[in-house]
């Protein structure tokens, strides 16, 4: 795996760990906390980048991860911050990202290991 990808991917693997400690404190907490939103817009804005990086590295996602749909949420965040739906974003932060965490392991661990390879 190149050294870029498997960054990229380690960073996905943090990114996806703290949205999840924002999805444990619960919904309601979310869509009270404007801090906590814009906590999970950042993680999804990042995500969405590393998933452009990783697309034009050509890294092949699992068949239930579209880096497309990344990208998409990211422009949307980022262009029309405006329309925003809260309801929208946590099912995102609390349904699909998990999925996409469960999907991508193998990919991580194959970046832990080419990054430890580099290491030695």
């Amino acid at each position: 795996m190149d050294r870029q990808a498997a960054k990229e991917l380690l960073h996905i693997q943090t990114w996806l760990g703290r949205m999840s400690e924002i999805v444990e404190r619960g919904q309601q907490a979310y869509l009270e906390d404007a801090l906590l939103q814009e906590a999970g817009d950042s993680l999804m804005m990042k995500l969405g980048e590393a998933a452009n990086r990783l697309s034009r590295l050509d890294v092949l996602a699992p068949a239930d991860v579209e880096w497309a749909l990344a990208v998409a949420n990211r422009n949307f965040l980022i262009h029309q911050y405006d329309e925003i739906n809260r309801q929208l974003t946590w099912l995102t932060l609390a349904r699909d990202l998990p999925e996409w965490r469960i999907s991508l392991q193998p990919l991580f661990a194959l970046a832990a290991k080419t990054i430890a390879t580099d290491q030695e």
